[in-house]
């Protein structure tokens, strides 16, 4: 059973009723068929921003919708994977056929990427906050005649990084994202050096691609760099899964 949904229905009422969008009802029939060129295989992806508290009110975090994530984990499901979802707080719904494990803070989220493993695959979308407050407060703070006081941060962990060192448990395709908004390919490479993945994809999120329906991305592997024009999410998604299948079917075969 897909649905209903709930919203605005024909008879001018609003409440659960509606029948759920044609997408919706596509991507279940996909998850459940599980018969795509990702069959058998697992993945992990993250989402969103995360959240870093400063007090119980108060929190550093930025402007990633989420929708960039959530379009790649369904992707992969579609393709018959099984997928889990890391997401930090967004205002999506659960793509259909994937776990969804739903975090906060970085450090939240680098757990349960770690409990998710081992998996073929592991996409890094999610805008993980760099740096979080070195002491939260318990209480609000409040706004005091000597004016503000310095915040003190101490360094959130690398996930991608992280994810993407020699063991056993290592995926074997790391996919990182790196938004950027000057020199794209230049810190791309930068970045793929840095953590040791296997794939970056570089967006330049100066514009509206933050919160957005569509996206520019330019993927950064071993085989150079290939760029991809102003596309919908969805189809960034749908090509980046069709080309991880692809890779992946290529490392098992070199594997004999």
């Amino acid at each position: 059973v897909v649905g209903p949904n709930e919203g605005d229905m024909a008879c001018g009422e609003y409440g659960p009723g509606r029948m759920s969008e044609p997408q919706e009802i596509f991507a279940a029939i996909a998850a459940l068929l599980k018969d795509g060129p990702l069959k058998g295989k697992r993945a992990i992806v993250t989402a969103g921003p995360t959240v870093e508290s400063i007090d119980p009110v108060r929190f550093l975090s930025n402007r990633s919708s989420g929708k960039q994530g959530y379009a790649i984990a369904s992707a992969l499901a579609q393709a018959g994977a099984d997928v889990t979802l890391v997401s930090g707080p967004t205002a999506l719904a659960a793509p259909l056929g994937v776990t969804l494990v739903r975090v906060e803070s970085a450090r939240q989220m680098l757990a349960a990427c770690q409990a998710a493993l081992p998996v073929d695959a592991a996409v890094m979308v999610a805008a993980v906050a760099d740096w979080r407050p070195a002491a939260p407060a318990g209480e609000k703070i409040k706004k005091g005649a000597a004016g503000p006081s310095a915040l003190a941060l101490e360094e959130n962990p690398d996930i991608l990084a992280t994810l993407s060192k020699p063991g056993k448990k290592r995926p074997r395709l790391v996919i990182g994202f790196a938004a950027e908004t000057e020199k794209l390919e230049e810190h791309a490479r930068a970045k793929i050096a840095k953590k040791g993945c296997d794939w970056i994809i570089a967006n330049d999120v100066s514009g509206a691609v933050m919160g957005g329906d569509h996206n520019q991305v330019l993927l950064i592997s071993e085989d150079g760099a290939e760029s991809s024009p102003l596309m919908g999410k969805d189809e960034v998604a749908q090509k980046l899964a069709a080309k991880q299948a692809q890779a992946l079917s290529a490392k098992g075969a070199g594997r004999g």
